[in-house]
């Protein structure tokens, strides 16, 4: 798995479109949020601000980018090749995604921590931690699904901008109008539940165990995607 991990970090490095996909969108529009959290302070304080962050980052530099990278590696026949190899299915599709999420991930918590340095740091820094990995993991699963049905790396640009918008749009819904009303609906939706608890863990006064029910539906789209993906990922062009 780190051999094709190391392998597809310097594709990434390479590749200047994925990097801009991967680095500078994201992080332009998370560095915008950070300089005007003082007008998002109405609408759910910082830890809207944090929870919008962290989807951005997740949908652009871990979703769509995972999303591409898998229909780019089947266009080229690479996952047919490294399927004749001795690493196993889970072994060939984490190494290929790990890059990704391991920069996604450093952009989060740089990003997040300037943004606590220079405002009120989080509440509660160890659940937010399993919040961002919940939503991660949620991202990461639906990127499987997506790649199953993506024929190639210019058909991505299409078929990851319903959930990478929506997740974003869902994100902005909870964190402007909270869950007062239509809470279940906005629990269940994809991102709605992991942007409350985002916003819990930065913002507090929510009980720990009222927190930690909020990851029942982030992990139950961790579920459908990878059961999804089971059924719809293809190894190989025209499989």
């Amino acid at each position: 798995m780190l051999s094709i991990a190391r392998s597809e970090l310097v594709q990434i490095l390479r590749n200047r479109a994925v990097l801009i996909t991967n680095l500078i969108m994201p992080v332009a529009a998370s560095v915008f949020f950070v300089y005007y959290r003082d007008a998002f302070e109405g609408a759910g304080g910082l830890g809207y601000v944090a929870a919008v962050i962290v989807f951005t980052i997740g949908a652009f530099a871990l979703y769509t980018t995972a999303v591409t990278t898998l229909a780019s590696r089947r266009q080229n026949l690479f996952l047919k090749r490294l399927r004749s190899t001795a690493a196993r299915d889970p072994a060939i599709l984490s190494g290929l995604v790990l890059p990704v999420s391991a920069i996604a991930l450093i952009q989060v918590v740089l990003i997040l921590g300037v943004s606590a340095a220079i405002g009120d740091r989080p509440a509660n820094v160890p659940l937010l931690a399993v919040a961002i990995a919940s939503t991660f993991a949620m991202l990461l699963a639906m990127a499987m699904a997506t790649a199953g049905v993506t024929r190639s790396p210019e058909h991505a640009q299409v078929t990851t901008l319903p959930l990478s918008l929506g997740t974003i749009a869902v994100a902005s819904w909870v964190g402007i109008t909270g869950t007062e009303n239509l809470t279940l609906v906005k629990r269940l939706l994809p991102g709605g539940s992991a942007t409350e608890l985002v916003m819990n863990t930065w913002n507090g006064g929510v009980p720990l165990t009222d927190s930690l029910q909020l990851l029942a539906p982030t992990l139950a789209w961790v579920v459908v995607a990878i059961a999804f993906a089971s059924k719809m990922f293809r190894w190989e062009p025209g499989q």
